[in-house]
């Protein structure tokens, strides 16, 4: 497929699924068939060319440009397998939602449930995110269970819930139960973090870079330590770009903290000291 950008033409007064439209679902696909697809907005069906202007990339393969978006967008790369999605502005809930490979990037934000299920690819957003970034969707018992998600901004609540395996990293704050019963898997936030971190965590790793202002009691002090998978991971985390270039630089010992012992105890919260 020859790459696809869709222009928003006014701002919709109901929510718009664009699950359908991923550079693997649209291969093989002429721009007429496209602009004849239906979508669902709200409880109805339209016509995508009622709702974005379409025209052809030259020269961009497996490449789907959404300008002029908006947070009532919802599904953006959805459950894709492979290419690249670039969403100029702002994206809705479940942008990147059950990612299996590929990338997609958004300039702006995203709803809740951003990267919720992935199972690899990456997710870039420039801005802040919602509630449940890379979580579990609501009745399942796994999250996140590969790819990457990097952040600029700031992140809601539940940050990582139910994470099984894969690479969160924020570049701002995170809201409350950040790596809330995380199995397995990495999440790091550069700002502020909310109440609760690691609340019912059974493994995994939460990276801080200032201490929480309230940690459980589930959690135990184990001193500070020269860690070399600090620095490993630090390298990886230049290849990037970002906040966590610079940050991963410098990293090498943190304050250990291990628990939630209320489930096992074998998850850790590593404060990294300068």
């Amino acid at each position: 497929m020859s790459g696809v950008r869709l222009t928003l033409t006014a701002p919709p007064r109901q929510r718009i699924d664009l699950s359908a439209l991923t550079p693997d679902r649209l291969a093989g696909m002429g721009l007429k068939e496209i602009a004849a697809m239906k979508l669902h907005v709200g409880n109805r069906a339209e016509q995508l060319d009622s709702l974005f202007e379409i025209s052809a990339l030259k020269g961009a393969d497996d490449l789907l440009e959404i300008d002029g978006a908006c947070d009532r967008l919802d599904g953006i790369g959805r459950g894709m397998t492979g290419g690249q999605v670039t969403v100029r502005g702002d994206a809705g809930a479940w942008t990147a939602a059950e990612l299996r490979g590929g990338t997609v990037e958004v300039e702006g934000g995203t709803g809740p449930y951003a990267g919720a299920a992935m199972r690899g690819g990456l997710l870039r957003i420039a801005g802040d995110a919602g509630d449940f970034l890379a979580a579990s969707i609501p009745g399942e018992r796994k999250g996140m269970l590969g790819g990457v998600v990097t952040v600029g901004g700031n992140a809601g609540i539940r940050v990582g819930d139910r994470m099984r395996r894969g690479m969160v990293l924020i570049g701002g704050d995170a809201g409350a139960c950040c790596a809330s019963r995380v199995i397995a898997g990495t999440v790091a936030v550069a700002g502020r973090i909310g109440e609760l971190p690691g609340f019912g965590m059974k493994r995994g790793s939460l990276i801080l870079f200032r201490t929480p202002d309230d940690m459980l009691p589930t959690f135990a002090d184990n001193g500070s330590h020269d860690l070399g998978v600090l620095g490993l991971m630090g390298v990886y985390w230049r290849s990037l770009g970002g906040t966590f270039a610079d940050l991963g630089g410098a990293m090498r010992r943190a304050r250990r903290f291990t628990g939630d012992a209320a489930n096992g105890g074998k998850g850790e919260i590593l404060v990294c000291e300068s």
